[in-house]
């Protein structure tokens, strides 16, 4: 493999960097996705006894406190990227992310400890979030910078392809544990299990990343001498709108991605009453199908264009996130199933067209730090208390369903991003 900056590289298979930068991001966020979906485990043992509903908004908030920091992560991460090369980066975070996550696997309880537990949860939050910050834009620039011109929707919606498996792998492996070691056992330490695979896994991510040569339009910049010396002053300089307009469009993302995969299991057991079996098994089936439909939509959003695929999701969002969660709520686990799809394939849509839509608001020089920052600002403030706000907005309305309408509003923020911010990059419909 060519040493990064030394030569230009030879031409690399856009399915072996698929593999490689995806087999990577699985790594990274299989990591960061289990703590959602093991926090009613993570709340009994973190935090004290008492108020049920308290312990679990106390996890979510341990939770946030990992995206407050991403923001910091893209600020160091996504330059420094489009300085030192994208491969490099990839490299340190997924090796940042796996001992993070390994370290949560084994501290110690409150029980043991007391508030040294759920302080020391912090602590490895934030460097998973930190990391975190780099992850994303780093991805998708990879994917983007060796895909064939007419087919980027599709290789950079495998970003998203990855990181969804790596949930239904992380949700089906919470189902398969729980199923076979029952709830008390989970309770006592079989939730760790999950965490302690992140080391493992995490070394063969680093071993692939550190594999792959940096991108054709990276080498470039080095050839011709044209690498930002100073990314991050060139990115607000030259991308400021459009690093708004990505901001926009990442709101409903955020929201909509990390309530259906971090506040879902806890809602269908907390407050609908399923059985911890149910709600997983809800979970995955929701995530394998937005894993399986993410590359059809970016398949798709190559012929037809990036902005009707962005509309028409958002726009579903908007109509079908009450009706949706009507569904989760009659009782049924088979509607319940059937409701959490209707979100995902509206994610997936979303997904199979954002990644290449963010890519083509900027030039190869900027790409990475531009895309890096206002993405982990948005998903930080949108994202990351969204799991926060849904369970708050239950506890303090007492309606059942009044998360879909934090959905619903920021399906209209990116509505109206889309409409107003973006110009067709893709498909016959560009300009």
């Amino acid at each position: 493999m060519t040493a990064l900056g030394t030569a230009a590289p030879a031409k690399v298979s856009p399915r072996k960097v698929v593999f490689a930068a995806g087999a990577g991001h699985f790594v990274e966020w299989f990591d960061v996705g289990l703590y959602g979906t093991l926090s009613a485990f993570i709340a009994d043992n973190f935090f004290a006894d008492g108020d049920a509903t308290a312990a679990l908004l106390s996890t979510f908030a341990v939770f946030a406190a990992g995206f407050v920091i991403r923001p910091l992560g893209g600020l160091f991460f996504g330059p420094l990227a489009d300085r030192i090369g994208r491969q490099r980066v990839l490299a340190i975070v997924v090796l940042a992310t796996s001992l993070s996550t390994f370290a949560i696997g084994v501290l110690p309880t409150h029980q043991a400890v007391g508030t040294l537990a759920p302080l020391l949860l912090v602590l490895a939050r934030l460097v998973q979030g930190f990391a975190a910050g780099g992850e994303t834009s780093s991805a998708v620039t990879v994917l983007y910078e060796f895909a064939p011109p007419n087919r980027r929707g599709y290789y950079t919606s495998f970003s998203n392809t990855f990181g969804f498996a790596a949930f239904v792998v992380g949700s089906g492996l919470a189902l398969l544990l729980t199923a076979t070691l029952g709830d008390a056992t989970m309770s006592s330490w079989g939730w760790r299990l999950p965490f302690l695979l992140a080391l493992p896994l995490g070394l063969a991510g680093l071993y692939l990343r550190t594999r792959l040569t940096d991108t054709p339009e990276f080498h470039d910049l080095e050839r011709t001498g044209q690498v930002a010396e100073s990314p991050l002053r060139d990115s607000f300089r030259t991308g400021g709108r459009a690093m708004l307009v990505l901001a926009g469009l990442v709101v409903v993302k955020g929201v909509a991605h990390w309530t259906l995969q971090t506040f879902m299991p806890s809602y269908l057991q907390k407050t609908l009453h399923f059985t911890k079996v149910e709600s997983f098994v809800a979970a995955t089936v929701c995530l394998a199908v937005v894993a399986a439909a993410v590359p059809v939509a970016g398949a798709l959003s190559d012929r037809v264009g990036r902005k009707p695929l962005l509309i028409a999701s958002t726009a579903g969002f908007i109509v079908l996130t009450w009706p949706a969660l009507v569904l989760m709520s009659l009782g049924n686990p088979v509607l319940a199933v059937v409701g959490m799809v209707v979100l995902g394939l509206l994610i997936a849509a979303y997904d199979g067209a954002a990644g290449a839509a963010m890519a083509e608001l900027f030039p190869p020089r900027i790409r990475s730090g531009a895309i890096a920052i206002p993405y982990n600002i948005a998903v930080s403030l949108f994202g990351g208390t969204a799991p926060y706000i849904a369970t708050w907005l239950v506890a303090a309305t007492g309606y059942k369903l009044s998360p879909a309408f934090y959905i619903m509003l920021a399906a209209v923020i990116t509505l109206v991003t889309v409409l107003r911010g973006i110009r067709e990059t893709a498909g016959p419909r560009a300009r």
